[in-house]
């Protein structure tokens, strides 16, 4: 009975071994994705924070460019009146375009009744 007592003492410290490895394994197992999983968050966190700074700098980009909008909508204002004074000027050179065609034309009638007259004298 002692050498059965032995044997039953040897399975269940074998037993426990095995129980203490399994329990050690899956430990070291729940550790080791604890560690992954946190490594992940950190990565994620950098990430976040890379990003955050990518979207500020484009913040400042467009207030940049909404202040130089601004600035070149008041200069283009200023330049309304100037293009106001070439609409203008144009429309009068058309106007002396056209007087100064009608000039030609009268002088050139004119210059062909005085050659015409020349040419024939008057009885």
């Amino acid at each position: 009975m002692a050498a059965e007592k032995e044997k039953e003492v040897e399975i269940q410290d074998e037993l426990a071994d095995s129980f203490n490895d399994l329990f050690t394994s899956v430990s070291t197992m729940v550790k080791g994705e604890l560690q992954g999983t946190s490594n992940m968050l950190e990565l994620l966190e950098k990430m976040n924070l890379r990003v955050a700074e990518e979207y500020k700098g484009f913040g400042d980009v467009a207030s940049g460019l909404r202040v130089f909008v601004e600035q070149l909508k008041t200069k283009s204002s200023g330049f309304n009146e100037y293009v106001q004074q070439i609409d203008t000027i144009e429309r009068q050179v058309t106007e002396f375009e056209a007087l100064i065609s009608m000039l030609d034309k009268y002088v050139s009638l004119l210059e062909s009744e005085v050659q015409s007259v020349y040419q024939h004298p008057p009885s």
